[in-house]
């Protein structure tokens, strides 16, 4: 009798505990846990390149060190730039020395035989002047041939063109250049400054300086290396400018709208919550999509892309930091 009641109360204490899991498991399935939406922590990353290549010369911070905007971080070297600034500052002292010479006009020394040219191109044209009138006046008495005439009268008329073209050097050379000579040199001096400046800027360019305060978190050259243009070479993390990307199903987005407040925790900082503002709810490329696993009953799930902004500066926030979501209920 004993024994069987020992059994009966086995069997009992055994359907008592399944009816137990059985009511837990209802319950969980009814009450099912919320799903966490995971993200991660970011900030503004500035990465400083070069405008020409060159070597590394100096490098005037390390990885760790907070800079401000301004600051020079590194210094580029280039034989070619350099050579270039040589070509550039001779050709501006070239066009300058024309322009000086267009505007202060023909020495003294020029002038002067410029002037001796014409008195010599005068005295021929008077000798031949004297020939023409004789040799004239005995072809009309018959005495010489029209062809002797007319070779006198083409030397004659030569002289007078001579000495015409002499007079006009002179006159040339005693008013300087003219107006359109002066101009194209001056014009000439500044295509040559324009040269200078546009190397000058290369120049500048090679010190690479930080555009932003942060702190260099990585620099991807040392001393002595050939960077190419547009290489970056500091990197510097603005971590004022932080915030938090989630990437969320649309079936888990719920009243997550652009404008909300929402909190966020960060394990690595504690459980404390912090206030933020959703900046960004956009939907991610058609890779992201999460894919129905049947094909009846289901659909193609999007993933959205939800930037979200601390309302306060956080403290110890690093990028990389998990971020878990929790919509603010309304």
């Amino acid at each position: 009798m004993k024994e069987n009641n020992k059994t009966l109360l086995a069997g009992l204490a055994t359907i008592i505990g399944a009816v137990a899991v059985v009511a837990l498991v209802g319950i969980f399935a009814i009450h099912p846990q919320k799903e966490l939406i995971m993200g991660e922590a970011d900030a503004t990353e500035y990465r400083v390149s070069n405008m020409v290549p060159g070597h590394i010369d100096q490098l005037y911070v390390s990885e760790g060190d907070h800079v401000s905007v301004g600051d020079t971080l590194a210094h580029i070297s280039s034989r070619q730039v350099d050579a270039k600034m040589q070509q550039a500052k001779a050709v501006r002292n070239a066009a300058a020395a024309q322009s000086r010479k267009a505007k202060g006009g023909a020495r003294n020394q020029q002038v002067e035989m410029a002037y001796q040219v014409w008195q010599k191109a005068q005295a021929a044209e008077a000798v031949y002047k004297k020939s023409y009138e004789r040799v004239k006046g005995l072809y009309e008495k018959k005495v010489v041939s029209a062809q002797q005439f007319d070779e006198v009268n083409a030397k004659y008329k030569a002289a007078q063109a001579d000495c015409a073209a002499a007079e006009q050097q002179y006159l040339m050379a005693k008013e300087g250049a003219q107006r359109e000579d002066i101009d194209a040199a001056a014009a000439l001096v500044k295509q040559a400054g324009g040269a200078v400046a546009e190397v000058q800027s290369y120049l500048d360019d090679s010190y690479l300086i930080a555009p932003s305060d942060g702190e260099v978190v990585e620099i991807y050259a040392k001393i002595g290396d050939l960077v190419g243009t547009g290489a970056p070479v500091v990197s510097i993390l603005d971590r004022s400018d932080s915030w938090f990307s989630f990437s969320i199903r649309e079936d888990m987005l719920g009243s997550i709208r652009n404008g909300d407040t929402v909190e966020v925790q960060i394990p690595a900082l504690g459980k404390q919550r912090y206030a933020c503002t959703v900046r960004k709810v956009q939907a991610m490329a058609s890779y992201a999509t999460w894919r129905a696993t049947k094909t009846l009953g289901q659909y193609d799930v999007k993933s959205f892309d939800v930037k979200v902004v601390p309302q306060k500066s956080i403290d110890n926030l690093c990028p990389g930091m998990t971020a878990i979501l929790e919509p603010k209920k309304k």
